[in-house]
């Protein structure tokens, strides 16, 4: 009798450094590849265990002496949208999304580039090229779609139309028991409308129509308010050290 090798995927930690959403903590990560005919199945596995996805890098945080980032998912069959969101969805009832295969476009670049010159110029993202960008976007070998949200669209005769201006594109890997938000962002200059929200409140509709749980919006990290948003699309799971708990509703 011989032993078959078993595929086990290894991981490595990162060296410390300072944490982007505290000050004075430092962030280390604990990550693995996203490789091989396993990838996805192993993608699922460990999104379930409070890892992320960054191309073909899955990685957790495992900072020494700090427990702020919480993993969170939304329960996608339960939500109903509160008055503040009806509103949002109402004041972007004009937008048409379409789903795509997870390839980049220069238009897509150009939204992405005025969004981080306007949100994050002096984040870890500020310096990416166009070829950054194409690595983000392609550099996966899970289920990924790339979701573009558009107004002003129009036909203009039989054969040819407008498919209007791109406001906002979102990153989602498709998963066996929800969507994953990867990466998302918007035209700065519609910023009175809360895309950001409306693109989750446009997954938690797209999971609950595929009849998937959950929605999987990343870490939500206590003492961030910029992270504070997370918290607001009741019911959701927080993943403590006995497992998923529920959070509100």
């Amino acid at each position: 009798m011989t032993n078959q090798p078993v595929q086990s995927p290894q991981f490595f930690l990162t060296a410390p450094s300072p944490c982007p959403y505290l000050e004075g903590q430092f962030e280390r990560k604990v990550f693995t590849h996203l490789v091989g005919e396993k990838a996805s199945e192993l993608n699922d596995l460990l999104t379930q265990g409070g890892f992320r996805r960054s191309q073909n890098i899955a990685y957790r945080p495992a900072c020494e002496t700090c427990r702020a980032c919480v993993s969170v998912r939304i329960q996608a069959q339960e939500f109903r949208a509160n008055r503040s969101m009806k509103r949002i969805l109402a004041r972007n009832a004009d937008i048409v999304a379409q789903e795509f295969p997870a390839e980049p476009s220069s238009e897509q670049y150009s939204l992405f580039r005025a969004y981080l010159d306007a949100r994050h110029n002096e984040g870890g993202m500020s310096d990416m090229t166009v070829l950054d960008y194409a690595m983000m976007v392609e550099d996966t070998h899970v289920p990924t779609k790339i979701i573009e949200y558009r107004i002003g669209g129009r036909r203009l005769d039989d054969d040819e139309s407008d498919s209007g201006q791109l406001i906002a594109v979102a990153l989602s890997d498709v998963m066996g028991d929800g969507l994953s938000m990867v990466y998302s962002y918007f035209d700065p200059d519609y910023s009175d409308r809360s895309l950001g929200t409306y693109m989750i409140l446009d997954h938690i509709q797209r999971a609950h129509d595929r009849g998937l749980p959950h929605v999987y919006l990343g870490y939500w990290v206590s003492g961030s308010r910029k992270m504070d948003y997370k918290t607001r699309f009741l019911p959701q799971d927080h993943l403590m050290a006995g497992g998923w708990e529920r959070f509100g509703g």
